[in-house]
């Protein structure tokens, strides 16, 4: 074996930021459940400071703040001993309503790491692993992983961009959000258009169960309902509207769903797609967030098809062709892409 020593270097040097990435998940989330980013971002401090300010342990603060600032999570200032945020860490790390939130992007890779003798079992096997049976962290760091998105572009750009939806959804509409989780989506959905009437539907019952506590504390149960059902079961229509918020690729009958979605849809109804980011080719996807969607893929989105019926397992890179496929075997007529974000692209589908 013919190892050249720079290469060999420069592969440790990735490794040694990775293995430091991988351990710093579980320290952000700690930061992040303590208080001790908002604290920080509220006033630089010293260990000791922080400590007090969190009702924490000075010893463990002065360590997690030393791991934070070699990572470039906090700022430092040796002349002081203190550690400060950054606007820009503090607008990442401390804003779970803000566009960006990255403490539930780690929450949910700690959720389904946990996961990891069975995922290991079942590339062995092929047997897949569904949704249901992860850790609750991924449940919850999922819904917070990708709200701040929806927050920022679902009501301002998504739905915009869909022709008349918007009108219709003002005037007061019919939708269906397939798939839902924890119902983030479908709340946002329902607190801009009053006038219009949800159901959100997702075949993990423990979900459902959150998203109508979420509705019931919103105030908005009154014309937003939850059940637990699948993307080919789901009942009610005509809708006006039905939406996927980055499901299909999960799915292991997607043309299954598709199918039933047009079944669902009024004559002049609109389908929103809202999938991960991808290109078509695997160069195309060989990029940092490529790196991410296929590594959560091969923990979270590939089993969970693999455990179901339909011969699919598209995974979260599947790239606009592979969906444009799946909704045009349904029979709908009309796609095309209708906006993008650095880690979403949107489709819209018409009969």
């Amino acid at each position: 074996m013919a190892v050249d020593n720079d290469r060999l270097m420069a592969f440790l040097g990735r490794f040694v930021g990775d293995l430091g990435a991988t351990m710093a998940a579980g320290n952000v989330v700690v930061g992040e459940r303590l208080g001790l980013y908002r604290a920080l971002a509220a006033t630089p401090s010293t260990p000791a400071e922080l400590a007090t300010a969190t009702g924490t342990d000075a010893r463990y603060v002065d360590e997690w703040l030393r791991g934070q600032a070699a990572g470039g999570y906090v700022e430092y200032d040796a002349a002081t001993d203190t550690y400060s945020l950054t606007d820009e860490q503090a607008f990442a790390l401390t804003d779970p309503d803000g566009p960006v939130f990255m403490p539930g992007a780690f929450q949910l890779a700690l959720g389904a790491l946990r996961a990891e003798p069975r995922i290991t079992a079942a590339v062995r096997s092929g047997d897949g692993v569904g949704w249901h049976e992860h850790d609750a962290d991924v449940f919850e760091g999922c819904e917070r992983f990708f709200r701040p998105g929806y927050l920022a572009n679902l009501t301002t750009s998504w739905l915009p961009a869909l022709g008349d939806v918007e009108a219709k959804l003002r005037a007061g509409a019919s939708v269906a959000d397939i798939g839902c989780g924890h119902g983030a989506s479908t709340l946002l959905m329902a607190r801009a258009f009053p006038a219009s009437r949800f159901t959100g539907s997702d075949y993990h019952e423990g979900s459902i169960a959150e998203a109508r506590k979420k509705a019931a504390d919103a105030g908005v149960g009154d014309r937003v309902s939850f059940e637990a059902a699948t993307a080919q079961s789901f009942g009610g229509g005509p809708y006006d509207l039905v939406t996927t918020f980055d499901a299909i690729h999960d799915m292991g009958d997607p043309v299954g769903a598709a199918r039933h979605v047009r079944e669902s849809l009024a004559t002049d109804g609109t389908w929103m797609i809202v999938e991960p980011f991808a290109g078509d080719t695997v160069n195309d996807n060989l990029n940092p967030v490529g790196r991410v969607y296929y590594s959560f893929s091969t923990f979270l989105c590939v089993p969970n098809a693999l455990s179901q019926d339909g011969g699919y397992a598209l995974g979260a890179q599947a790239g606009e062709a592979a969906i444009r496929r799946v909704v045009t075997e349904a029979g709908f007529t009309r796609f095309q892409r209708v906006a993008e974000t650095p880690f979403n692209l949107v489709y819209e589908a018409r009969p």
